[in-house]
């Protein structure tokens, strides 16, 4: 699939992304080129091979489940302009 400018415009645009015009062909190919990448990748016959999630046998060690740091909840909420059962109150953004 060939990106065009119009397409690299509409995703910078819905990142909130400011792309110089110069820079639009340059990284509309090298997606072209992730996206050929991909659909090369989705078509190798992969029918028969058992999926893995780790290709090695060990289970991973980790660490004991205890507190290691104090509850400091109180003081960093006195600097919040409003809190109420532990919680920081902020203004309502979304009807």
């Amino acid at each position: 699939m060939k990106i065009d400018n119009e397409i690299v415009e509409n995703i910078a645009e819905l990142t909130q992304l400011e792309i110089a015009q110069e820079e639009l062909s340059v990284i509309g190919d090298k997606m072209s080129e992730v996206l050929a990448l991909v659909e090369e990748m989705q078509a190798v016959d992969t029918s028969g091979i058992e999926p893995v999630s780790n290709p090695l046998d060990v289970t991973q060690t980790l660490r004991p489940d205890i507190v290691t740091s104090e509850d400091n909840r109180e003081i960093y909420q006195s600097f919040a302009p409003e809190t109420r059962n532990g919680l920081y109150l902020v203004p309502k953004v979304i009807d």
